[in-house]
């Protein structure tokens, strides 16, 4: 498998006798919710450091195949100065992601609106990010919310550091097309609770689609992007990718609904 779909955590009052059967007790909501999707975001670890054992347990209790993906600590992203963020992500991996072992999929560094691009201290950021720990390959994808950040040389810079940008769509905030990772990290954040499934079936049909696009290599038209990648640079142009697809915000209730009628279609 290298297409993964699900949502942003896995506890929310909205999902009981929803997403969750009637009756399922909370301590049994990870069992169920990995056994109907294929991956989860964690989203507590950009609030609050969590404990080793908590990772333990949660490698433990879900299917050998899920993944979870990870928020990278506002600590370290919050900051004025990015590149005195050191301590802030040697605290977050000391604290027992890779626990997760071969469960755990891609960082995400999320950054707030009102961050602006500086090439160089974005830069530094960058470099502190580490590329392997624990025997583990760790990948990072970051998600920028402020225009300054469609600038050619934001793409060219994760590019050359093989971090992926996240796509974010249907939200207010811009979106970056560009592929510079070797894998994709895309968040859709425009489910309604007037549709059953969050959205449209047709539309939930497009975005599996795009999945298997993007798995086999291919890129958005390049109308979209800001800064297209050089012929083989990244390997050959069809090269195979793994893709991690949530659906985030928008009507909570229905984000598992949608990520289910995602993968049903793929």
């Amino acid at each position: 498998m290298s297409i993964y779909v699900g949502v942003g955590g896995w506890v929310y009052p909205e999902w009981r006798d929803n997403f969750y059967p009637k009756g399922l007790s909370q301590k049994r909501e990870l069992e169920y919710a990995s056994s109907q999707l294929t991956a989860i975001e964690i989203n507590g670890t950009y609030y609050g450091s969590q404990k080793p054992e908590s990772f333990r347990k949660w490698h433990e209790e879900t299917p050998k195949s899920f993944i979870f993906t990870v928020k990278g600590p506002r600590f370290a992203t919050n900051r004025r100065v990015l590149a005195e963020s050191g301590g802030s992500i040697e605290k977050f991996f000391a604290s027992g992601v890779t626990e997760l072992k071969e469960k755990l999929g891609p960082v995400n560094w999320q950054f707030m609106a009102t961050k602006k691009f500086d090439p160089v201290d974005f830069e530094a950021f960058l470099k502190l990010l580490p590329k392997k720990l624990d025997g583990l390959a760790i990948r990072h994808a970051v998600e920028v919310r402020h225009d300054s950040f469609k600038d050619k040389a934001f793409v060219e810079l994760c590019r050359r550091h093989g971090v992926a940008i996240v796509f974010g769509a249907d939200s207010e905030f811009p979106l970056i097309a560009d592929v510079t990772a070797n894998f994709i990290y895309a968040r859709i954040m425009g489910t309604q609770a007037k549709e059953k499934l969050g959205y449209p079936p047709a539309i939930l049909k497009t975005w599996a689609q795009r999945a298997k696009d993007w798995e086999k290599g291919e890129s958005p038209k390049a109308s979209m992007l800001l800064a297209p990648s050089i012929r083989g640079r990244y390997g050959p142009p069809k090269m195979k990718r793994d893709v991690f697809l949530f659906v985030i915000s928008g009507a909570k209730e229905r984000n598992p609904a949608a990520a289910q009628a995602i993968i049903a279609a793929l």
